[in-house]
């Protein structure tokens, strides 16, 4: 199947063909490559577009309970649920378990719903590499919203902000000294904090926990994109799927004001710029793989790096220099 016609089959919903396509764009194939970009290239007039929702939080938080009874609720509304979850894959092996459909298995068989796992393989930022084109896709498919799960919370999970239109935090109900595990970069980027598990004996942790993060909340500074009450902090039970219809009126009410104040086209501008950036650092690294002579020059440098020989700062200017003079 060429290109022309695995887009066609995208743009028409075809949730077969938009599987083959993310398996495209995220091989490193230099053919594949080629074909993902054409393909980009293709379905970008397709004029579509998702509210994409990033979420991140702490193991055992909860994120694919969360996940499967939001988006079966999303379903039941008539919407299409697009959801990328990232693995995190061994730093040894590269191997990752991908057992994303499994946690979900309900909403993976709802016929409006896409569930894609992905491996992070070893790329920071708690999302793989490629997810940003795997969204793309899913708008062209016709997808209503597109969930990004991240690997976990962290400070590197801040880059996930850069895939989003809204970012919530998913945390579990704790003592007071949570929030010291808790990166104040990923609260500053947080759009709605949700304390999950809020049900049975942990009813009233959850609330009391909530509390201390709304306290934390209003201590950052209120961003000029967001409506006033916001970044919020709120209880719910995915378990018992309690409060989520609550979570998603103010997750709309949020993406709709910066709609209608321009902040939304601003943002996606932004993130375009960004992307571009890493694009061509990306494109930088490899070509410093890619070349022999450099390769070989790389392991050299390395090596006298590491019997002291050199700074790390003097053999990096070097390595640099020697990749600008070959054009």
């Amino acid at each position: 199947m060429d290109v022309s016609q695995i887009a066609d089959r995208i743009a028409a919903g075809d949730r077969r063909a938009l599987a083959r396509a993310i398996t495209l764009v995220e091989s490193s194939r230099p053919d594949h490559r080629g074909q993902a970009l054409a393909l980009a290239d293709q379905l970008r007039g397709a004029g579509r577009q998702a509210l994409r929702i990033g979420l991140s939080g702490t193991p055992g938080v909860g994120k694919s309970t969360f996940i499967e009874s939001f988006g079966l609720m999303l379903v039941a509304q008539g919407l299409r649920v697009a959801v990328l979850a990232v693995d995190p894959s061994s730093a040894r092996s590269g191997g990752s378990i991908l057992g994303d459909k499994t946690r979900m298995e309900r909403l993976s068989r709802a016929p409006s719903a896409f569930i894609r796992p992905s491996p992070s393989q070893t790329h920071l930022g708690g999302v793989a590499r490629r997810t940003r084109e795997a969204v793309a896709l899913c708008e062209a498919a016709g997808f209503d919203v597109v969930l990004i799960e991240t690997v976990g919370v962290g400070q590197s999970e801040t880059v996930v902000a850069q895939l989003c239109d809204l970012f919530i935090l998913l945390l579990a109900p704790a003592g007071g000294d949570e929030l010291q595990g808790v990166k104040r970069g990923i609260m500053e980027m947080a759009d709605i904090i949700l304390v999950n598990k809020a049900d049975g004996e942990l009813k009233s942790a959850a609330t009391r926990t909530c509390a201390d993060y709304a306290g934390a909340l209003r201590l950052l500074r209120r961003r000029p994109q967001d409506p006033e009450g916001f970044p919020k902090a709120m209880t719910i039970s995915a378990l018992e799927e309690a409060g989520l219809a609550k979570a998603w009126d103010e997750m709309q009410a949020l993406a709709e004001w910066r709609h209608a104040q321009g902040h939304y086209a601003a943002r996606r501008a932004d993130q375009a710029r960004h992307w571009f950036n890493e694009e061509v650092r990306q494109g930088l690294l490899a070509a410093l793989t890619a070349d022999p002579a450099l390769r070989g020059e790389m392991a050299r440098m390395g090596e006298a790096v590491a019997q002291g020989v050199v700074t790390p700062d003097s053999a990096a200017a070097q390595i640099l220099a020697r990749l600008k003079a070959g054009g």
